[in-house]
């Protein structure tokens, strides 16, 4: 059922924002701390959740996230806030009002592929998705500490889903919590795909418009995200499907 107030809807970003930290923990992701997700406030448009930092994606609930205002106070919530991630978040949410959500963690493939300074090639079917619609963020302030330098990653990002930052990792961002995690989780099997492959030949650009189409779609992120929730963690609640 749709949210029907503005609480609810908080509730249901909550929610899921949870589930993604939950995600990338039961994929192995940000044992080290090492990444975030964010979920912009359906009131306090300029203010975003983030989960505190002191707790581990594996132990993700919604009592966990703090609410960050647009100079990096604690609007709201307990714990401490994460400050490369307000760093890189803030400066996107705030140049892409289309967005809600934005992802970034250290991954097996994305960080060394990132290492490669170097766009995605449509080698695999998922790598179809980011087919003229990633970007890369060729620099080498990869310890972000201003919110200036995550200006710069919104920049590069431009109007894109994600953004390839150069010895640092990959970066999603979606309409939906569920699309940010879902795209980030292909764009890190896309990676993947390049490092493994020795001689790829590439699909051509209009058989890669074609299949981006299919792929490419809000209701592919959903399913994308739910299946993951269903394989990797508990059953769905029916208030985030």
């Amino acid at each position: 059922m749709a949210a029907s107030t503005i609480e609810e809807l908080r509730t249901v970003r909550k929610q899921e924002l949870a589930l993604g930290y939950r995600i990338f923990a039961a994929l192995g992701w940000g044992d080290l701390g090492d990444g975030h997700i964010s979920a912009r406030d359906p009131e306090r448009t300029d203010c975003f959740w983030l989960l505190n930092i002191d707790t581990p994606f594996a132990q993700a609930k919604a009592d966990n996230l703090v609410l960050i205002g647009p100079d990096g106070e604690l609007a709201a919530g307990d714990g401490g806030v994460n400050w490369p991630g307000y760093f890189i978040h803030q400066p996107i949410l705030a140049a892409r009002l289309d967005i809600i959500s934005v992802a970034h963690t250290h991954t097996p493939y994305g960080t060394p592929f990132s290492a490669e300074g170097k766009l995605f090639a449509p080698i695999i079917q998922e790598a179809c998705v980011f087919f003229e619609d990633h970007a890369l963020f060729d620099d080498e302030e990869v310890q972000v500490q201003s919110a200036e330098c995550g200006a710069r990653i919104a920049a590069a990002l431009g109007a894109c889903r994600g953004v390839v930052l150069r010895s640092h990792g990959l970066l999603t961002v979606g309409a939906s919590i569920k699309e940010a995690v879902a795209w980030f989780v292909v764009m890190e099997r896309v990676a993947e795909a390049h490092l493994k492959v020795g001689a790829p030949r590439p699909l051509s650009a209009a058989a890669a418009r074609f299949a981006k189409a299919d792929l490419a779609t809000e209701q592919q992120a959903r399913s994308i995200f739910n299946f993951l929730v269903g394989h990797h963690l508990e059953t769905l609640p029916s208030s985030v499907r």
